[in-house]
């Protein structure tokens, strides 16, 4: 055990404390109640505001910009460390064993929304900063939390942060997995729309899904049809699937309700898709006419494969692997057709504009039209770095494991820095349950965490050469 393996063992009932007092706040972005003082409502500014004032009764240098973002600082010098997190959590969705912002201590674990994703790894972040502090380390450089509260839903708050704060010389974000994730996927905001010119009566309402980061795990359709024809077939039908279904049946118009299962848009194979479950039923039994143009659509583009082969967007190379498509955000009316919001995450080297021609080129001769409403391109560090190779020492003195490069489909906040990596804290082995129902974190890995950041702000700001 290190010196930071003790002392934060030591904070284990604080640390524990402050992350359940976080997840009690339901940060989630909230449109309809934002403000200019609360822009993305008032739970994320609350969450921001709680955190800042904790950094402020501990004696650290603090700054809030706009109720977007803020920091904690601690040490001197020119250069400066970037520690950047955020506050914010996509919304609980449906299936909790346990209250989403409640903070239960349960086997070892703290579940609730953000233990894992991103609130968490905050607390371990900021404990490690007043670690390094109580120790009195004289630190050569500045030390900085930068704290988001838009991270889930476009990163809108580290751009304004930036516009007004410093880069940091180098940085990192706790908010994936360990060892270190030098490379990430670009992440690209497709929308795939249906052209109707008249409408067939057989779908009259499909939603599903609220983010396109998050596979959605319920959907929902109106459709005009002969219950006693359908039932047996949905029965089934959902039975192979292994997933709950529900039928309504009122004056001809039946109420259907399916359930999947929720994961992260970066590895959708983890969910099940409620969008296309549903879809894939439908088109089961709709004949011709827009509905089934939409159904059928759903089912070659989205139900059997998530890489994009049928659409021309399937791709790979070594260094972050394949292309991946989520169905995130789905709705059909008889008027306006289908709108399909999917979030692809492509590897480092993908041929951008050339894929997205072709996938325009394949939907040439059907009713739906491709946009691209956002593109972040992908980020990579090289392995030689002497940054990377600090952080792979530090990781392996800690866990006594080789700290193997790795990439990943999701964005945080690394992909903003002029030289940033993503650092845990999710341990190889351990299950993702980010954006998952009982998401959680282990107790023992919070606290391991905590001793790894501490390690690594002592190593890397230090006056002295090795920093412990």
């Amino acid at each position: 055990m290190t010196k930071w393996d003790e002392k934060a063992l030591n904070h284990q009932d604080h640390l524990i404390h402050d992350l359940k007092t976080l997840l009690a706040i339901p940060s989630v972005l909230d449109e309809e109640q934002a403000t200019s003082d609360a822009p993305f409502g008032p739970e994320p500014k609350r969450a921001l505001e709680w955190l800042l004032e904790e950094g402020r009764r501990a004696g650290f240098t603090v700054k809030n910009i706009d109720n977007m973002a803020g920091h904690i600082e601690m040490g001197e010098g020119d250069e400066l460390l970037g520690i950047l997190c955020h506050v914010d959590v996509v919304p609980a969705g449906e299936n909790w064993t346990y209250e989403p912002f409640a903070g239960t201590v349960a086997d070892g674990k703290l579940f609730g929304r953000g233990a894992i994703d991103d609130k968490g790894p905050t607390m371990a972040a900021w404990h490690a900063m007043k670690l390094v502090k109580e120790a009195g380390i004289p630190l050569g450089k500045r030390v900085r939390l930068i704290i988001g509260t838009d991270e889930e839903s476009g990163f809108r708050c580290v751009d304004r942060y930036f516009e007004k704060e410093e880069m940091p010389t180098i940085g990192f974000a706790p908010d994936a997995d360990f060892p270190i994730i030098h490379a990430e996927k670009g992440i690209a905001s497709l929308e795939f729309t249906q052209n109707v010119e008249n409408a067939d009566g057989q779908l009259l309402a499909f939603t599903s899904g609220d983010r396109t980061n998050m596979v959605p795990d319920l959907a929902h359709a109106k459709i005009k049809a002969d219950l006693s024809a359908i039932e047996g077939k949905i029965e089934s039908y959902m039975n192979l699937q292994d997933f709950a279904f529900s039928l309504v049946e009122h004056n001809g118009i039946i109420d259907i309700t399916v359930h999947g299962k929720s994961a992260h848009a970066m590895e959708p194979d983890n969910g099940v898709n409620a969008a296309v479950l549903l879809a894939a039923f439908l088109n089961k039994i709709f004949t011709e006419g827009p509905s089934k143009d939409f159904t059928q659509f759903m089912v070659d583009a989205f139900g059997n494969e998530t890489r994009g082969r049928y659409l021309g967007l399937a791709f790979n190379d070594e260094i972050s692997g394949d292309t991946t498509l989520n169905a995130g955000i789905v709705s059909f009316t008889p008027e306006e057709g289908a709108k399909i919001e999917v979030s692809m995450r492509y590897s480092v080297t993908y041929p951008f504009d050339e894929k997205i021609k072709t996938c325009i080129d394949r939907l040439k001769d059907s009713t739906f039209r491709l946009d691209v409403q956002s593109n972040s391109t992908p980020h990579h560090v090289d392995a030689n770095d002497p940054f990377i190779q600090t952080l792979q020492a530090i990781y392996t003195e800690h866990t006594g494991k080789e700290a193997e490069l790795l990439a990943i489909g999701g964005g945080t906040y690394a992909r903003v820095l002029e030289k940033g990596v993503a650092f845990g804290m999710l341990f190889p082995g351990r299950e993702d349950v980010a954006h998952q129902a009982d998401e959680y974190v282990y107790i023992e890995d919070l606290i391991k965490a905590t001793a790894i950041y501490a390690a690594a702000i002592s190593r890397l700001a230090s006056k002295e050469e090795d920093g412990e």
